[in-house]
């Protein structure tokens, strides 16, 4: 072998080799953390979660490759979703994902430093999950998918389709800190349309 030959040959090894070790080695993981209150089975929200993943997939976000999922489908069970609560603090994700009226507090309670992504609810300002939805403060943010003043207009809506009704009964989870609100919101708009 020439000396030129043996040049190009260790150049060209020299260029390659960060390459392969950094195939060897991937890109670190990010990890995301994924908090549900409902079982598995739960069509509709599993659709939800799929289709969250599969979104971040077209964006270059590949399970396995650069991203890990770490899911916890807990059902309506608070000792279980305190439990996975936990567990995903202390996996330290990037973000975590999640929804009820339950969990959030929780998730509030245990980090101040992950980013909490609420995927929906209603009145982030009112149950002290935001300061206000133009300036969120602290880790929490996401999309609300209810206004309380819809409860006065669903109301508002049935004593024009049957005026006869006077009476109406609001069914809820009494655990769940939201309904209070619910409650309130509920009361106020029977009142004055004498329901």
């Amino acid at each position: 072998m020439r000396r030129r030959e043996f040049i190009t040959l260790l150049g060209s090894a020299a260029a390659v080799w960060p390459l392969s070790v950094r195939a060897q080695r991937g890109e670190p993981k990010r990890r995301i953390g994924i908090l549900m209150p409902y079982p598995p089975t739960e069509v509709d929200v599993v659709q939800r979660v799929l289709a969250f993943r599969e979104e971040l997939q077209r964006r270059g976000w590949t399970p396995g490759t650069n991203a890990q999922f770490d899911e916890q489908w807990t059902g309506d069970d608070m000792g279980l979703i305190r439990s996975a609560a936990a567990n995903l603090v202390e996996l330290n994700p990037e973000v975590i994902l999640a929804t009820g009226g339950r969990v959030i507090p929780i998730l509030m309670e245990m980090t101040h430093t992950i980013p909490v992504i609420v995927a929906g609810g209603s009145e982030p300002v009112a149950r002290g999950y935001v300061e206000s939805l133009a300036r969120p403060g602290g880790n929490v943010t996401g999309f609300a998918n209810a206004e309380l003043s819809v409860i006065g207009k669903m109301l508002q809506t049935l004593k024009e389709i049957a005026p006869q009704v006077s009476r109406v009964v609001l069914m809820f989870n009494p655990d769940n800190p939201g309904t209070s609100l619910v409650a309130h919101e509920f009361e106020s708009a029977a009142g004055s349309l004498g329901v």
